[in-house]
């Protein structure tokens, strides 16, 4: 009896043993592809309900016009924004955003400023876009998320980026000094930006003269006889500067970035602001506006083995991502 008790344990155990040995090599569940939806294309670029739209580019260093399928200029904006050595899956939530970008873009301004053309190369109006720097690495990352964008209450969303977070992101109206109600997808959350990013991206130093300051100051109609004390005024929910106060004088931070060069002051995640020996010494995290997502951190993210929709989903706050076109 006591043998036949022991043969059955043993039988037991070994079938124990084997559904954990096969739970553990089952393939982990594959998240399902963003299905085919009815959105509104652009009447000037569409070329039917679900076909890829073309798209006349006004290439600004050469003053051409280019019209290309939808699919192909994308290619050159995910290269032109984004390293074409990075994770595949980080180049596809760039693609999936830039997708996104244009959609909105020609859906709300109808076009470029520049006359005859849908869109731009001018990154003051629209993507950076490199064809050059195309690889196959970006092409796969462009054709594995072909047509998908990301959606919130079936209105394409406003899909801003930045290079790096420095560790949390920003509310539009902190980060662009946004005019309109703050977006409903965008939120203020922590980004785990990948420890390889050049060091004075996450953590710079810049000093500009006070003569520089002051001219800046009077080209935003806010003119100062000189600079004595600068301090951050109002700040975000993420800690951005949203004013800075210079002898006083309060200004909008985002706006004195772009004015003083947003190359050098890098962003308004401002760590210590000094005034003094003829010259403005700003301290700070991060590297743009810090609105949606941080290329760093969707770098982090997709190295950590994310899917593309993944990163764009941790970015923004209840948005959909579909697909527009096969």
């Amino acid at each position: 009896m006591k043998r036949r008790r022991m043969v059955g344990l043993v039988i037991l155990i070994v079938l124990l043993i084997l559904v954990t040995s096969c739970a553990r090599d089952r393939v982990p569940e594959q998240r399902p592809a963003p299905e085919m939806v009815r959105l509104k294309i652009p009447e000037s670029i569409s070329r039917g309900q679900g076909k890829e739209p073309v798209l006349k580019v006004y290439v600004k260093e050469t003053g051409d016009i280019k019209e290309l399928p939808f699919e192909e200029y994308l290619q050159g904006v995910v290269a032109g924004e984004m390293k074409n050595d990075w994770p595949e899956e980080a180049l596809a939530a760039q693609a999936i955003l830039a997708r996104t970008f244009v959609m909105e873009f020609v859906s709300k301004k109808g076009g470029s400023k520049y006359e005859g053309a849908h869109v731009s190369t001018d990154i003051e109006e629209a993507q950076a876009w490199n064809q050059q720097a195309v690889n196959d690495r970006v092409k796969k990352a462009v054709e594995r998320t072909r047509g998908e964008v990301a959606i919130h209450n079936n209105n394409y969303i406003k899909a801003w980026f930045h290079a790096h977070a420095g560790g949390m992101t920003a509310s539009a109206k902190e980060g662009l000094a946004f005019e309109e109600d703050e977006p409903p997808y965008i939120k203020v959350t922590k980004s785990p930006d990948s420890p390889e990013a050049p060091e004075d991206d996450s953590n710079w130093t810049v000093s500009f003269s006070n003569q520089e300051v002051m001219q800046v100051l009077g080209d935003m109609d806010k003119e100062v006889k000189e600079i004595r004390t600068a301090k951050v005024g109002k700040k975000g929910p993420s800690g951005r500067a949203i004013t800075l106060k210079f002898d006083g004088m309060e200004v909008s931070a985002p706006e004195f970035r772009i004015a003083i060069d947003s190359t050098k002051m890098k962003s308004t995640l401002i760590d210590s602001m000094e005034a003094g020996g003829g010259k403005l010494t700003i301290k700070g995290r991060g590297y743009g506006h810090g609105v949606g997502m941080s290329q760093w951190g969707a770098y982090a993210l997709a190295k950590d083995g994310k899917k593309a929709e993944e990163i764009v989903e941790y970015y923004f706050e209840g948005i959909e991502i579909v697909k527009a076109w096969e």
